[in-house]
């Protein structure tokens, strides 16, 4: 299976860390290894991890930079998750895929929406995401030609 990096709100709010926590669960079920930190952690709130910022800034970059595939929620806006993305899409050049729940927000960030090479999952329940989000999975994690992926 893959490497993925999950990715959702922390500062901008944590009223999502139980779908993050059902998200990754559901994730490492099908066998990928999912590197989240603190976004599905319980105890941390919008104030963040008792880390220092460079040491997150550092840690994560590095997971980003071993991960084979980017998965972010976006339904809550946050500036972190949006450099996240950007840095995992234009840096690292790793495919990004993100979900958003239409009933959760107005619409989702133009930024993310308006990306081509973003690709953006629509959902409103977990049981709605789930087979779309492995099938999206499947096209990243595919080792063409015997190879092990990325």
């Amino acid at each position: 299976m893959s490497t993925i990096y999950f990715a959702g709100a922390i500062s901008g709010g944590r009223t999502d860390v139980a779908l993050y926590r059902e998200i990754i669960a559901a994730l490492e079920a099908e066998g990928h290894r999912v590197l989240a930190g603190a976004v599905a952690a319980e105890h941390v709130t919008s104030s963040g991890e008792t880390l220092d910022s460079l040491a997150i800034f550092d840690r994560d970059l590095g997971w980003i930079a071993s991960a084979d595939v980017l998965v972010a929620e976006v339904s809550m806006p946050s500036t972190g998750v949006g450099y996240e993305i950007a840095t995992a899409r234009y840096h690292y050049r790793i495919p990004v895929i993100c979900l958003h729940r239409p009933a959760h927000t107005t619409r989702c960030t133009a930024m993310v929406a308006g990306d081509r090479g973003i690709e953006l999952i629509e959902y409103s329940e977990l049981s709605d995401l789930l087979p779309r989000l492995t099938a999206s999975l499947a096209k990243y994690t595919a080792a063409p030609l015997g190879l092990p992926p990325r």
